[in-house]
């Protein structure tokens, strides 16, 4: 495919629901059941973001080719699993989520645009860590840019 301009901008309010599409769909890329996700995904969605843009400084991006929207990734301040007995300055983490590329425009470079524009976010908010899951298809990219794994385990309980 030939090189094509991608530009990448803050999503705005009005670019919730294309968000909130990426990531059911990132889900489907990952080979989890549509019959597993809930009917109203969309409005658990919609809420979450909306809560977690007034609470943790939720913020997406989208990436557009001529002025088409192919791809987003949303981060935010991480809220974490448990009570944090820590100060800001030795722990604040930044959480980047549902890195979405439509599957014509993937292998250009653009995943990696979008999450070093969430990075640069976080660090704006003075986060000392961004912290993901990421997808096996993913995993390459974000090791390209200097994550590194971590120690979760997971045991599962699926029988």
């Amino acid at each position: 495919m030939s090189s094509v301009e991608v530009t990448i901008v803050q999503a705005l309010p009005e670019n919730d629901s294309t968000i909130a599409q990426h990531f059911y769909q990132l889900w489907l890329d990952n080979d989890v059941s549509e019959d597993s996700i809930r009917d109203d995904w969309l409005d658990i969605t919609l809420k979450f973001i909306e809560q977690a843009r007034r609470e943790v400084a939720f913020q997406a991006f989208i990436a557009e080719i001529n002025g088409s929207i192919v791809g987003s990734a949303s981060c935010q301040l991480y809220c974490g699993l448990y009570p944090s007995p820590f100060k800001l300055q030795h722990r604040k983490y930044g959480y980047i989520w549902n890195i979405y590329v439509e599957s014509d425009y993937r292998r250009q470079g653009i995943a990696t645009q979008l999450t070093k524009t969430a990075i640069d976010y976080l660090q704006d908010l003075d986060c000392t860590k961004a912290v993901l899951h990421a997808s096996p298809f993913g995993k390459p990219v974000y090791e390209s840019l200097g994550f590194v794994s971590n120690n979760e385990m997971v045991l599962d309980f699926k029988k």
